[in-house]
C-alpha cells in the first residue's frame, strides 16, 4: 500500500525525537509500562500497514510530546482512507501525499487538512494537553517505585526512554512546564542512580547535574536534594559527601518532606560515622529518626518510597556498626523482628547491614542465617551497594562459613 500522510506523520514525529524504530518502540513501552511494542510494529505503522488503536495512540502521543486529541483525529481520517481504498482504485494517493505540510512546504492546500493542522501546530510549538502531561508525570513516579523490584540493568532502558519522552514534551509543555520539569529531574536522578549502580560513574554525574538544573529551573529545592543525596554515594572524598548532604538537608526543609529529611540525615549519619565523628553521626541519626516519626513514605514524593522502616533500621545498623555502639545489638533485634520471614523492599542493602550487625554483635547463628538470605538476594538483584555490603559481611563471617565468605567476595569483585 502506498505511503499515507498519517504514516508519514508518525515517521516525522519519531525522527524529530532522534530515535530509530527500536528506540521508538522502547519509548512507547516506557510510557505504557508494558513490553508489547516492537520495532516491527512501529515499522508497520510508518508504512501504513496498520493504524494504531486509540489506546496505543495515547502512548505514542506522550512518547513524542504531542497532543493526543489531534493525533487521534489524524488516525481517524487515516482509518477512513484505508476503508475507502478498495473503492477508490483509480485515485493516486501520491496526490494526497504531495498536498501535506509534512515536508514543510504548502503545495496547493492550507492547514485546513487534518494532518496539515497537526504539522502546522507542531511547527508553531503546540502545547501538550493535560492528560499527556499527567501520564508523563505519573509514569516518572511509577519508575521510582519499580526501582524497588527491578535490577538496574532491567530498569535502565525504560528510565532513559521515559526521560526521552519528557524531553520531547518539554518544549510544548505550556502551563505544565514546571510539573514536567520536576518530573524530568526526578527521572534524570533515577537514571543517574541506575547508571552509578552499573558502574557508569561519569554518566551518573551528568544525570545528577541535569537534575540539579531542573531543580533550579523549577524552583524546587527537594529535587536538588535528591540529586545530591544520590551523588553522595559516589563522591570521591568524605568531605565532599558531607558537603553534599549538608546542602541536601537544607533543601528538604519544609512541609511534605519528612521522609526525604529522614533519608538525608540518615545518610549524613552514615558518612559522619565513616570519618569517626561519633557526635555528628549520632546527632544526625537522631534527627533522621525524629523526622521519620512524622513521615509517610507512601504518600510523599515517589522517590522516597524506598525509605521504608526496614531501610531506616539499615541506616541505624550501619551507623552503630561503624561506631561499635552498644545499641547495635538491640537495633539488630528490632530489625529481625520487623523483617520477619519476608524480604523487604530494597532488601539487598537491608539484609547486608543486618547480617553485618548481627555478626559484629556476636549473634553468629542468626548472622549466618541472614547472611545466606543476603547472598540469595544479591543474586536476585545485584547492585553496587550490595557489593559493598558483601565485603563487610564476608569479613565478619566465622571460619566455618568459608564457602559463603568466598561466594560473597566473588560477588563483590
Amino acid at each position: 500500500m502506498p505511503a499515507d500522510p498519517f504514516a508519514e506523520l508518525l515517521h516525522r514525529l519519531r525522527k524529530e525525537t532522534g530515535r530509530n524504530q527500536e528506540q521508538q518502540a522502547d519509548a512507547i513501552n516506557a510510557v505504557s509500562g508494558r513490553e508489547t511494542m516492537t520495532r516491527r510494529e512501529v515499522s508497520r505503522y510508518e508504512n501504513f500497514e496498520n493504524v494504531p488503536t486509540n489506546h496505543t495512540l495515547a502512548h505514542i502521543a506522550v512518547a513524542c510530546g504531542v497532543p493526543f486529541e489531534e493525533l487521534q483525529q489524524e488516525a481517524k481520517a487515516a482509518r477512513a482512507r484505508r476503508r475507502k481504498v478498495d473503492i477508490r482504485e483509480g485515485e493516486d494517493l501520491d496526490d494526497v501525499k504531495r498536498r501535506t505540510l509534512l515536508g514543510g512546504t504548502v503545495i496547493g492546500v492550507t492547514a485546513a487538512e487534518p494532518w496539515g493542522r497537526l504539522a502546522h501546530a507542531l511547527s508553531k510549538g503546540s502545547k501538550i494537553d493535560t492528560p499527556s502531561a499527567v501520564a508523563l508525570i505519573d509514569r516518572a513516579a511509577e519508575l521510582h517505585v519499580k526501582e524497588l523490584d527491578l535490577s538496574a540493568r532491567r530498569l535502565q532502558s525504560t528510565v532513559e526512554s521515559h526521560l526521552d519522552a519528557i524531553t520531547a514534551a518539554l518544549p510544548r509543555s505550556g502551563e505544565h512546564e514546571r510539573a514536567l520539569t520536576i518530573a524530568a529531574g526526578e527521572t534524570a536522578a533515577l537514571a543517574g542512580w541506575v547508571a552509578w549502580d552499573l558502574g557508569e560513574h561519569n554518566k551518573a554525574d551528568a544525570y545528577y547535574k541535569v537534575t540539579s538544573k531542573c531543580a533550579e529551573t523549577a524552583g524546587h529545592p527537594p529535587l536538588r536534594a535528591l540529586a545530591l543525596t544520590y551523588a553522595s554515594y559516589g563522591s570521591p572524598t568524605p568531605q565532599e559527601r558531607l558537603n553534599f548532604l549538608s546542602q541536601a538537608a537544607r533543601d528538604v526543609r519544609g512541609h511534605g518532606n519528612a521522609t526525604a529529611t529522614a533519608w538525608v540525615h540518615g545518610r549524613h549519619a552514615e558518612e559522619a560515622a565513616q570519618v569517626g565523628d561519633d557526635t555528628g553521626a549520632l546527632r544526625a541519626l537522631d534527627r533522621a529518626r525524629f523526622a521519620y516519626d512524622f513521615a509517610d513514605h507512601t504518600s510523599e514524593q515517589a522517590w522516597v518510597r524506598f525509605v521504608t522502616p526496614y531501610r531506616m533500621d539499615s541506616l541505624a545498623l550501619s551507623v552503630y556498626g561503624q561506631l561499635r555502639r552498644q545499641e547495635l545489638t538491640t537495633t539488630a533485634d528490632t530489625a529481625v523482628r520487623r523483617l520477619g520471614t519476608g524480604l523487604a523492599d530494597g532488601g539487598v542493602v537491608v539484609l547486608g547491614d543486618l547480617a553485618s550487625a548481627l555478626l559484629r554483635g556476636g549473634d553468629v547463628d542468626q548472622g549466618v542465617y541472614v547472611s545466606r538470605q543476603f547472598a540469595a538476594a544479591t543474586q536476585e538483584k545485584p547492585n553496587t551497594m550490595g557489593k559493598e555490603r558483601a565485603l563487610t559481611v564476608a569479613t565478619w563471617l566465622p571460619d566455618s562459613e568459608r564457602e559463603l565468605a568466598y561466594h560473597l567476595r566473588q560477588f563483590a569483585s
